[in-house]
């Protein structure tokens, strides 16, 4: 858009609606509510008619949209009708038309009556992306709790986001680790079944079903001792060497379980149909990508494998 000069408009009295997020402007007050606000945050101005259909239409989406935006920007609404003098001035010619000013100079803008996501990009593109959620603020709080050892606390935040957003798959897949984490399998399978279809390509969720299916193997597998006895009279008992595997990694010792299962491959790579290659991928999905563990022992596999 080309530049304006507002400035032979005459400032009225500090008074009226224009400290909010959302005011309206008239001729003599727009430099105070408009131009004079824009060289702190920009301002969407809605160009509108009481006649005009579409400016009825637009209005609460604009007006959700900035809210949620939380002071990134500010929205000013004009009555053409009343107030035609800016309108011709920007040579506005259909309604509803919106002008974003930023430093006192109009320098984007749309016509007509955008989708509320089309709105939204609009103005991330002016002031940036709006920070994260309440709900999002939750999640993460909860997320720190239950890696923090704290499993009700974040039991109850993960609740608490199911509660507004039932459908909320972080929320959902939380709430089945803290139930893992509580050895509470099958309430974690049911808290699973809550998920949409579309969430089963989500790797959080892969790494949650990794985690319920191990817990599963784990469970009949007894006390690591007869194991630990069984491999000290015979290295070669691979079977000993697998089940124990499952319950150190059950107890948290990930680097020991890694290490029995690449010594069933080292010593015999295709036992049991190279379950001892497939078990530790089923590790690493369980935790994850990131993880410390997962990144050693893909580098230890990938050493064995390609070597």
């Amino acid at each position: 858009m080309s530049d304006q000069t507002f400035g032979t408009l005459t400032p009225a009295p500090a008074a009226g609606a224009g400290d909010g997020l959302i005011a309206d402007t008239t001729t003599q007050t727009f430099v105070r509510d408009v131009v004079e606000p824009s060289k702190q945050v920009p301002v969407l101005v809605d160009f509108w008619a009481p006649w005009c259909g579409p400016c009825r239409q637009l209005s609460p989406i604009i007006e959700k949209v900035v809210r949620a935006a939380k002071g990134a920007v500010r929205l000013v609404k004009m009555d053409i009708e009343k107030y035609p003098e800016i309108a011709g001035q920007l040579g506005i010619q259909s309604i509803p038309a919106v002008y974003a000013f930023v430093n006192g100079q109009p320098v984007d803008g749309f016509v007509g009556n955008l989708p509320e996501g089309q709105i939204k990009a609009f103005i991330d593109r002016l002031a940036g992306p709006a920070g994260p959620s309440e709900v999002d603020q939750i999640l993460a709080e909860a997320e720190a709790l239950l890696d923090g050892g704290d499993t009700p606390g974040a039991s109850e935040l993960f609740a608490a986001v199911l509660e507004a957003e039932p459908g909320s798959v972080p929320a959902i897949v939380g709430l089945a680790r803290c139930l893992l984490a509580a050895n509470e399998i099958e309430r974690a399978r049911v808290a699973l079944a809550m998920l949409p279809e579309t969430a089963a390509s989500d790797p959080k969720v892969a790494a949650v079903r990794a985690q319920l299916d191990l817990a599963a193997q784990t469970e009949s597998l007894g006390d690591a001792g007869p194991l630990e006895a069984r491999i000290a009279e015979n290295p070669a008992d691979h079977q000993a060497r697998f089940d124990l595997a499952l319950l150190l990694n059950g107890k948290g010792d990930r680097d020991a379980a890694t290490e029995h299962l690449l010594e069933i491959m080292r010593r015999d790579r295709s036992w049991n149909e190279e379950g001892a290659r497939k078990q530790l991928l089923q590790f690493f999905e369980a935790w994850g990508p990131m993880d410390d563990a997962t990144r050693a022992g893909r580098r230890r596999l990938s050493s064995m494998l390609f070597s």
